[in-house]
């Protein structure tokens, strides 16, 4: 059982009338964070932008990834696995939010979306002398993606469809 405590909404001190502000969870931020993930992982009219963020983002990576020089100097902050895993699961959250259907499906959406752009990283990256393509690294996107697909996808299932209308 949660902790309760007397809080007025305004938030002023305990004191005379608080009987008319009734009790409030402790637990309150957890329920609103809760509320704020179900928007966000069931908000149809933003879906477009969710998948405009991730097709701009593939575009951002295919072409600074491209830039001579530019891998060798992020390379110093973080190894390329590290980079990938970023980026990619990324990009899978963005596609997972902007897709329809059921949490696995969704999931299934966004491994399938990420499989093909880190292919085609890979093919763009075949063209450049000072790049090379790598299936470790494709192996990489797609692991990425599985991993941030199945989260939220458990995430999606155990959060509330919020009512609209």
């Amino acid at each position: 059982m949660p902790a309760l405590a007397d809080v007025p909404p305004d938030g002023t001190p305990a004191g005379r009338g608080m009987a008319r502000y009734g009790k409030v969870s402790v637990l309150q931020p957890c329920r609103s964070m809760t509320t704020y993930l179900s928007a966000f992982l069931h908000n149809p009219p933003r879906r477009p932008l969710y998948l405009a963020a991730a097709i701009a983002m593939y575009l951002t990576i295919i072409t600074i990834g491209n830039i001579p020089g530019a891998r060798a100097d992020i390379g110093a902050y973080a190894p390329g696995a590290v980079l990938h895993s970023i980026a990619y699961a990324v990009l899978a959250a963005l596609w997972f939010t902007g897709s329809r259907g059921g949490p696995l499906a969704r999931a299934g959406k966004a491994v399938l979306a990420v499989a093909a752009m880190g292919a085609g990283d890979e093919f763009v990256q075949s063209f450049f002398p000072y790049r090379g393509a790598s299936i470790h690294d494709w192996a990489v996107d797609v692991g990425a993606a599985i991993v941030a697909g199945s989260l939220l996808s458990l995430l999606a299932a155990r959060t509330t469809v919020p009512v609209s209308r």
